[in-house]
């Protein structure tokens, strides 16, 4: 009953910038907890950021200082602004709401959009 949708992904170089976008729709959506994860080639997906309804907002260590996650409720719209790219994040990255309880873990979240690939060279 939740769809989401992910863009702004692209091809950057190390050291750029990108915003990522996830519009959420339907049932639940604007008070649900949003995260973000990614899964680099040959890797699992891993947690990146994640944001509460209130406002609360956890990172992983990999991108605490370079990227924000925020919110527009108005919009049911979840942001990542990543700055400071490294080669390292290269990645798909996913967004997902509605999780059980810890928000860090993948499995417990019930809705993913379809991943947006970042590319960053160097």
């Amino acid at each position: 009953q939740v769809r989401l949708v992910e863009t702004g992904g692209g091809l950057v170089q190390a050291g750029g910038s990108l915003r990522l976008s996830c519009a959420a729709s339907g049932r639940t959506a604007s008070t649900a907890t949003m995260g973000w994860f990614r899964q680099a080639p040959g890797k699992e997906r891993e947690f990146v950021a994640a944001i509460r309804w209130d406002g609360g907002r956890s990172y992983a260590d990999s991108v605490k200082g370079r990227f924000t996650i925020s919110r527009d409720n108005a919009k049911n719209t979840v942001y990542l602004q990543m700055n400071s790219l490294k080669p390292d994040d290269t990645a798909v990255y996913y967004c997902a709401t509605d999780p059980y309880y810890n928000e860090a873990l993948d499995a417990e979240y019930d809705y993913w959009g379809q991943g947006t690939q970042v590319t960053v060279s160097s």
